[in-house]
């Protein structure tokens, strides 16, 4: 199954446009797993099996995995997710971007160690930077759009051609690069505007959407932006506010339950302005 495919069918299975990052930080971690050598792969496991069914994917942030030589963890948490969950997308978050050979070993190191469904992927270097993972005709390729951070604007909107850099790329992504009918694009919560302008040029092609939660994206704005006609088209991302979601101490609640908690409230508020 490809990825978009794979995205369409967990949309209407879950009802759902809730994307949760799994972006680990030890120093956030409960007590009883400070410590552990395995405390990174017990704790995502842990809130995929809370969130799963509120989940349209997951998107592991790679950087958090590699700067504590965890990346055999996050290949069990891959290898986890396909085994337990198949029918959701893994959505590695790379951001790569580099050319001819090294390309194609960053799509190797996605497609083939990680065996995710998709991966992000940076256009600065050009349409041969993203060649080499449009190779893996299943599997999806995400790139960067308008981006989430207020640094973004520095160069996305940069004028070109009497419009922003980041309106040519997701014409150029909808119009050109997308050959096999699995790409995607990033585009941030936090600026709804632009998220209304990419959605007009690339018609139902999916979104990533990050910025709610930590960030401040508002949601009803952000679904009134981004949504498709039939109120799919966005893996609207949440990591920190349900991963390290403040528990209950009344009610004796864990982590895992107060992160299931958030997910659920926020896969609610995201559908309460959804189209019908």
């Amino acid at each position: 199954m490809t990825f978009i495919n794979k995205l369409n069918a967990v949309w209407k299975a879950h009802s759902s446009l809730l994307c949760v990052g799994l972006d680990p930080d030890i120093a956030k971690f409960p007590a009883h797993l400070q410590g552990k050598p395995d405390a990174i792969l017990t704790f995502c496991k842990a809130i995929i099996d809370a969130t799963a069914d509120t989940a349209c994917a997951f998107k592991p942030q790679i950087a958090y995995f590699a700067a504590l030589r965890a990346e055999d963890q996050l290949e069990e948490i891959c290898a986890y997710l396909r085994q337990k969950y198949p029918h959701i997308p893994i959505v590695l978050d790379a951001k790569r971007g580099d050319i001819g050979a090294t390309a194609e070993q960053y799509a190797r190191e996605a497609f083939e160690r990680y065996n995710a469904d998709a991966v992000t992927v940076n256009p600065y270097m050009g349409f041969d930077s993203v060649a080499p993972y449009l190779e893996w005709k299943d599997r999806g390729v995400i790139i960067l759009c308008r981006t989430s951070n207020p640094g973004g604007s520095d160069l996305q909107f940069l004028q070109v051609d009497g419009k922003p850099l980041y309106q040519h790329v997701a014409q150029l992504v909808a119009e050109k690069w997308n050959t096999n009918g699995q790409c995607a694009l990033v585009v941030g919560a936090t600026f709804p505007d632009e998220l209304a302008q990419v959605r007009k040029i690339v018609g139902d092609m999916p979104l990533l959407v990050p910025g709610i939660g930590a960030q401040g994206g508002d949601i009803q704005a952000t679904v009134k932006a981004g949504q498709t006609a039939n109120g799919t088209g966005m893996m609207i991302n949440s990591s920190r506010a349900i991963l390290y979601a403040k528990t209950d101490e009344k009610t004796g609640e864990d982590f895992t339950q107060a992160a299931r908690r958030v997910a659920l409230e926020t896969r609610d508020a995201i559908n309460r302005f959804r189209a019908a």
